[in-house]
């Protein structure tokens, strides 16, 4: 739940309104909360290029199921559900149609885009590349976007318990990747 503390409405308040109402008003607030993190979310999970069309498909996806949004249930992880599968399916896309391609150059290794120039982050952006795309996703959710271990749980429809473990051996890697510095 993103509140403002300014009084601002919750996230959960403003979808339920738009729900409700048809506010388009409330859907850009939600937009404008959202869009930013969930650009960021593509481009460090290897879909740089095709960031913002991806943000796009996703607003598409939670405008067309907005009837099923379960208004007690926290908003956040329920975007980035959406999200998440809204990345898969482009992926899968992007695999199946790489099988048509003839020049081996086009065909590029997914990668983590590094969100600013510093060393550091380079070096970091590469550790994750070298992830696999599922300890990657739980390291971004979890890392980079602040989400819990239960709200990442409940996104990819696993245990709390096997979120937890798949993260601490993401970790482990990447310390083992980025050497003793890391920690």
């Amino acid at each position: 739940m993103i509140d403002k503390g300014d009084g601002a409405e919750t996230d959960e308040q403003l979808f339920a309104r738009y729900v409700r109402q048809a506010d388009r008003v409330a859907f850009e607030q939600v937009f404008r909360r959202y869009a930013p993190r969930l650009q960021a979310m593509f481009m460090r999970s290897g879909a740089a290029d095709i960031a913002g069309d991806l943000v796009q498909k996703t607003f598409l996806h939670v405008h067309r199921a907005r009837a099923d949004y379960q208004q007690e249930r926290p908003f956040r992880p329920w975007i980035y559900t959406i999200a998440l599968n809204v990345r898969r399916e482009e992926a899968r896309r992007r695999a199946r149609s790489r099988e048509i391609v003839l020049a081996p150059e086009s065909v590029r290794e997914p990668s983590v885009q590094p969100s600013t120039s510093s060393p550091t982050d380079r070096l970091v952006q590469r550790a994750l590349n070298q992830l696999s795309d599922a300890a990657r996703e739980v390291v971004v959710l979890h890392w980079y976007d602040g989400l819990s271990f239960p709200e990442i749980a409940e996104m990819l429809g696993a245990t709390v318990s096997a979120v937890k473990v798949r993260a601490h051996r993401a970790y482990e890697q990447l310390r083992k990747i980025l050497g003793p510095e890391a920690g």
